[in-house]
């Protein structure tokens, strides 16, 4: 079976914005929790991935490699056009920490969850309900 070679934009144009499975994974935890929240919302800086507006809160879920985290797949760097990956991986991080700030300032509560974090299930229901809280106790 002859193996197809994919153009970098054909490539890139495969790999999810949404739904990926880290992000599954925090959204089925959060509802388990007994929160409800909004996906995506473009009015807000950066285009947080959970929106939970009652607690003026977002979750951001960012992929390690992406949005390079400092883990061994944020540390990773492709050997092919390291021209092209190290500003364009270096310009995600910092529209990261400028959505992020921008967030601060208009009194949202923000957490990141990295990929990798993702896979402890036990640790990151600890991260969310710490960040959280109760959705008894935090109703106003």
């Amino acid at each position: 079976m002859k193996q197809e070679r994919l153009s970098l934009t054909e490539r890139m144009r495969r790999i999810r914005k949404t739904d990926t499975k880290p992000e599954l994974i925090v959204r089925r935890l959060i509802h388990a929790m007994g929160y409800r929240y909004r996906l995506h919302q473009s009015n807000l800086p950066g285009c947080p991935d959970i929106v939970l507006a009652r607690y003026r809160k977002v979750i951001l879920v960012h992929g390690c490699f992406w949005h390079r985290h400092d883990c061994a797949d944020g540390r990773k760097l492709p050997r092919s056009k390291p021209e092209y990956w190290r500003p364009k991986l270096e310009r995600n991080r910092r529209r990261d920490e400028a959505s992020i700030e921008r967030l601060h300032e208009l009194g949202w509560g923000v957490l990141v969850v990295w990929e990798c974090e993702t896979r402890n299930g036990k640790r990151l229901c600890e991260t969310l309900t710490r960040f959280l809280g109760s959705p008894e106790l935090s109703t106003s």
